[in-house]
């Protein structure tokens, strides 16, 4: 079989290699040129991919992966397309399909009879029929789910572990008719290889949904549920704080209690998916009060924090305040939606000067994104962003000056602060769930 990934990003990389290790040949398309050149050479685009490099190395010796810039020749010489463009949101929350409809013609202009197509990015309930089947059919002029086949997959992994997590969740299959369906049950069946998951209530592996929409709604669903769940978790915080009681005791308290699950409170929640899914299900549900309250609460948490900072300091004006980590989660190289930014302007608006180290990220690369670079020197207070694991190697002599820490990720060794006097507070102690 011959099938092509349009996007070679984080997730789509690691998926075109995988299809390529189970002896399938594969071409890649991407818009970066100096993506595909990397990855023609063998050479991981971005870091922090568990095995990626060996795996991609792998199959470019064994000639079976194949990038390139022209994503309607690669989706002509293709049985099966998979399509893992990202689909972001503009400042209002409403999803930008630009750079989705552009693939979609793409795709469109090399699309031949019999072929399945594969939506894998995370879509608004209703997208996949009501927007990219209707291109595809207007452009193609031929009908979906008889001259070719239309599913949505979503991904359901992590960046960092992306292989482990191909094989340990079910694969979600939902088609515009039954027979889009099946084909795209077959296809993952011939890709994918699944742990024994005695926990589920079926066996692990692919399984088919009722319909296109219930693929979509499936993962914003689980993605959503998380939102809701840290909302909740920040909002006990937040009275925990002003009680002084440990939210971190009650929080476990709590979760002993079967069928109780309560994630952790936390500086912020990034990356493609907490911050962007639930707004993809609020175009396709605006009367969720719930959803749109729980995104409020997150989205103001990184501001509660530095009001907290600022409060035991007696103000932060002409304070130098250290943000640890630029990346929205520990050993992932991705700013999207980091908790950083809205960290920094924060920072700002209380009359500090924040700065902004990160051991994934070069001096230069920092100040890139818009960010000033710790220069080594005095600080007043440290707010740690990102959970990398770096920092659980820290002690009060490499945070000079610092007169309080807040943990907004529960990553310090309490040990290594245990002796530290009262010149160095460290509060806060959430951990974000990811």
């Amino acid at each position: 079989m011959k099938a092509s990934v349009i996007a070679l990003g984080k997730i789509g990389l690691p998926l075109a290699v995988q299809i390529a290790s189970k002896g399938h040949k594969v071409l890649g398309a991407d818009i970066s040129g100096a993506v595909v050149d990397l990855v023609n050479r063998g050479e991981v685009p971005f870091p922090g991919e568990a095995d990626l490099d060996t795996k991609l190395a792998d199959a470019i010796r064994r000639g079976l992966l194949v990038a390139t810039t022209d994503t309607s020749e690669a989706v002509a010489e293709s049985e099966a397309v998979v399509v893992v463009v990202p689909l972001m949101t503009d400042l209002e929350g409403t999803p930008d399909f630009r750079a989705m409809d552009a693939a979609t013609r793409d795709i469109a202009a090399g699309l031949q009879p019999g072929t399945l197509v594969s939506y894998e990015t995370t879509l608004p309930v209703g997208t996949t029929r009501n927007r990219f089947l209707a291109m595809l059919e207007e452009q193609t002029g031929m009908e979906g789910g008889s001259d070719f086949f239309l599913v949505h997959s979503p991904e359901r992994v992590f960046s960092g572990r992306i292989f482990s997590d191909l094989r340990r969740y079910p694969k979600l299959v939902g088609g515009i008719n039954d027979a889009s369906t099946r084909r795209g049950v077959e296809f993952y069946e011939a890709i994918l290889d699944f742990d024994n998951r005695p926990d589920l209530n079926r066996p692990n592996g692919v399984w088919a949904m009722d319909s296109v929409e219930s693929a979509e709604l499936a993962k914003l669903a689980e993605t959503t549920y998380r939102d809701v769940n840290i909302a909740l978790a920040n909002e006990f915080a937040r009275f925990a704080e002003g009680a002084s009681i440990d939210i971190n005791e009650v929080i476990e308290a709590s979760n002993s209690q079967p069928f109780s699950h309560i994630h952790r409170p936390g500086v912020a929640v990034g990356g493609h998916c907490i911050p962007v899914y639930p707004m993809f299900y609020l175009a396709g549900d605006p009367q969720a009060q719930l959803v749109e309250t729980a995104r409020r609460v997150n989205l103001e948490v990184p501001g509660r924090v530095v009001e907290i900072v600022a409060k035991q300091l007696g103000g932060l004006d002409g304070k130098r305040v250290l943000v640890l980590g630029a990346a929205y989660r520990g050993g992932v190289k991705e700013t999207a939606y980091s908790g950083v930014f809205p960290l920094v302007d924060s920072i700002r608006r209380h009359g500090g000067h924040p700065l902004v180290s990160d051991p994934l990220y070069s001096d230069d690369e920092l100040v890139d994104l818009g960010l000033e670079v710790w220069d080594g020197g005095d600080i007043g207070a440290v707010i740690i962003q990102a959970d990398h694991p770096e920092y659980g190697k820290l002690s009060a002599s490499d945070l000079p000056g610092a007169e309080l820490i807040y943990d907004g990720r529960g990553v310090l060794d309490p040990d290594q602060f245990s002796e530290i006097g009262s010149s160095l507070r460290v509060i806060g102690r959430g951990t974000t769930a990811r």
